[in-house]
């Protein structure tokens, strides 16, 4: 994770973002405090390993910064909800193109073939960040007259499905979790009047809130790719369909 900071710090962040919701706010700066003074050892905590202490902690303690700020909204819905409609084949393929180019990428770094610094650079890429985003908020709106799978997880509840678009009530699911985190966004920016925002989120949100904060004349967005560097670019392998 060193070099990861290391890359990360160029953009000078004067506050850091973090995949924890804003209730957990308390238990996140007590244990900033005590990590600051040296008396906790974030390999200690049990999901210390997690980017929220490997890079938020480790991170904001390298740069002076006050305690990172929780900004997520939980909720969990699988991709594999989806299950069936018409033109389920568009939805499917494309899922599979992403598994394509992502589980190749994870196997290589848990055989220690790519390390964790080349890994996030190469799914932080444009063209890998279009083509989740179009998986996730745009094809399945092509799927109609369908139903959600038995099994699958969704932690979402809008009320009553349309199985009509039941492509569009899945994007649905996935977006009103990433509007809910917009808001915490930028409720955190106005409570710290911060400047320049380093947001740490899973691949999955990058597209639809990079999306979100490209439209409010009040940011500027700045890519990870700025800044996440690798020579490793052959193990990315997109088709002409994954690219832009």
């Amino acid at each position: 994770m060193a070099r990861v900071r290391a890359q990360l710090a160029k953009f000078r962040p004067d506050v850091i973002l973090v995949e924890a919701e804003p209730k957990e706010q308390p238990q996140i700066d007590s244990l900033y405090a005590l990590y600051q003074q040296g008396t906790l050892r974030l390999e200690d905590l049990p999901t210390g390993r997690s980017e929220r202490y490997q890079i938020g902690f480790a991170l904001a303690r390298q740069l002076g910064l006050p305690s990172p700020k929780g900004v997520d909204y939980y909720a969990a819905t699988s991709q594999s909800l989806l299950s069936s409609g018409t033109n389920i084949d568009a939805f499917t393929q494309e899922l599979r193109r992403v598994q394509s180019v992502a589980r190749p990428l994870r196997a290589l770094v848990q055989k220690d073939s790519l390390s964790l610094n080349d890994y996030l650079a190469l799914v932080n890429q444009p063209a890998v960040i279009d083509l989740l985003h179009r998986m996730q908020f745009n094809t399945p709106a092509l799927v109609m007259n369908g139903s959600f799978a038995a099994g699958g997880t969704n932690t979402v509840d809008l009320g009553k499905v349309d199985t009509e678009y039941i492509g569009a009530h899945f994007i649905t699911l996935f977006y009103n979790r990433n509007l809910k985190i917009y808001s915490n966004i930028l409720r955190a920016q106005q409570q710290t009047q911060s400047k320049r925002v380093l947001a740490l989120f899973g691949v999955a949100h990058v597209g639809v809130l990079e999306e979100l904060l490209a439209v409010n004349p009040a940011y500027d967005v700045v890519h990870a790719a700025q800044y996440l560097k690798t020579r490793k670019t052959k193990f990315l392998r997109l088709d002409e369909e994954g690219r832009r």
